[in-house]
């Protein structure tokens, strides 16, 4: 009887708990992507967090409809690209995450427990913003994977574009541009091409009627930057796709240009701001290191307490730097030179690296760190300061032209990566 009565208790409360859940939503996919699927509380999160953001700023925002479209749309290219790094076998560690939150961290003068407070109370959740940073270091990988072997830069372009700003006064103005994109799917119809130009104009009605640029933006850009209010930052004109380069020479703070045609779509532009070039001098460090490559043979912890050892040996002055590097190091660019990296600006680096090397002493030894290339230990050998206006001038004009192209090839990869896959925006219940 005691076990009939008990029966009955439990199939009334399983009845009741599944009867409460029918009636109240924990969550749903909100759309599929191939392989993967979004799901409603990740669009509410980047939601909120834009509303955070504008509240703060003291910034109108437009519907929430509009928001959680283009927070979909986020999220389908951020899922997209998720799913290449994992088919290209990219993963970012715990090791190598820590590294860069300690980073972020040291950048903003925090203690680990102090930047957590304040990403618990910015965001909420410290475990969240762990991950989604683990997102973007990855995508922003993938990125350069894909994008970087699409560039090809001749020296003749480089001499080319130096002869042209020596011609006219070497413009050092910086743009903070903003941008709406009214994309046109690819291989579009002219009807297709129509409808979007029609768009294109009442934006730019609504705009030249003093409308928010930021916010109309975030309601009707498909571009990269919609949920920033289309701000691309601070770029020299030489930077920037030859398209919006020509748009705003001898343009003014607050100006609009557009509708402009590309393939992409009809780009609208705005000058946020304009400042002159605030760099003339470049910082350099002269460095080496010493790379272990975790493999099937040779785990995470086995690498790292390599390098654990050698910065031992190195501290206690038992070793010498040069002869351990041409003994253990995977790099074979540095190896049979001892590990020397030579002079160079910290952020030719990739981001770990880099910042390893800004926060060291001369001659200080670092702890293991890890980077997409494997383990280090690193040493900062001697530190200068360069004129950027001349000694560099050649190198800055490369970066310009690596820039533009970055920028360009960039969009063109995005859209054909999402071209290319299945996508289904499932109704709203």
């Amino acid at each position: 009887m005691k076990l009939q009565q008990l029966l009955c208790v439990v199939l009334f409360s399983c009845t009741t708990f599944f009867l409460n859940a029918s009636e109240r939503e924990i969550d749903r996919i909100v759309a599929i992507v191939d392989n993967g699927v979004i799901l409603k509380s990740d669009v509410e999160n980047i939601v909120d967090r834009v509303k955070r953001n504008a509240s703060a700023q003291g910034q109108t925002l437009p519907s929430d409809q509009a928001l959680r479209t283009q927070a979909t749309e986020r999220l389908i290219i951020t899922n997209l690209q998720l799913q290449m790094a994992q088919r290209m076998g990219l993963q970012i560690s715990d090791a190598q995450l820590d590294d860069t939150i300690r980073n972020i961290a040291r950048e903003e003068n925090l203690s680990l427990e102090a930047f957590r407070q304040q990403v618990v109370a910015e965001e909420g959740d410290f475990q969240r913003f762990r991950e989604k940073l683990r997102e973007e270091i990855i995508t922003n990988e993938v990125m350069r994977a894909n994008v970087q072997r699409r560039i090809y830069i001749t020296p003749q372009e480089v001499d080319s574009l130096l002869k042209l700003m020596e011609e006219q006064g070497a413009a050092s103005e910086q743009y903070n541009l903003g941008h709406i994109l009214i994309s046109i799917p690819s291989q579009a119809s002219t009807e297709q091409i129509n409808e979007a130009r029609e768009r294109a104009d009442q934006v730019m009605s609504l705009l030249q009627s003093g409308s928010d640029f930021r916010r109309i933006a975030i309601a009707s850009s498909g571009g990269a930057k919609a949920l920033e209010g289309g701000d691309l930052g601070w770029l020299n004109i030489n930077e920037m796709p030859t398209l919006f380069a020509e748009a705003i020479r001898g343009r003014k703070k607050g100006d609009l240009m557009g509708p402009l045609r590309s393939g992409a779509g009809f780009h609208i532009l705005t000058i946020f701001d304009i400042r002159g070039e605030l760099v003339t001098e470049l910082q350099e460090v002269q460095s080496r290191h010493i790379l272990v490559k975790p493999s099937i043979i040779v785990s995470e912890e086995r690498a790292r307490n390599l390098l654990i050892e050698l910065v031992t040996k190195l501290r206690d002055g038992s070793a010498d730097f040069a002869d351990l590097a041409r003994q253990h190091s995977e790099d074979p660019g540095s190896r049979l030179n001892g590990g020397d990296l030579g002079w160079n600006q910290p952020d030719v680096f990739v981001p770990a690296f880099r910042d390893t090397l800004l926060r060291l002493d001369i001659n200080e030894i670092s702890e293991p760190f890890r980077t997409e290339h494997g383990w280090h230990i690193a040493q900062v050998q001697d530190r200068r300061v360069v004129d950027a206006t001349a000694d560099r001038k050649r190198d800055q004009v490369y970066r310009m032209i690596f820039n533009r192209r970055f920028n360009e090839e960039s969009a063109n990869f995005l859209r054909e990566l999402r071209d290319d896959a299945f996508i289904e925006v499932l109704p709203e219940s």
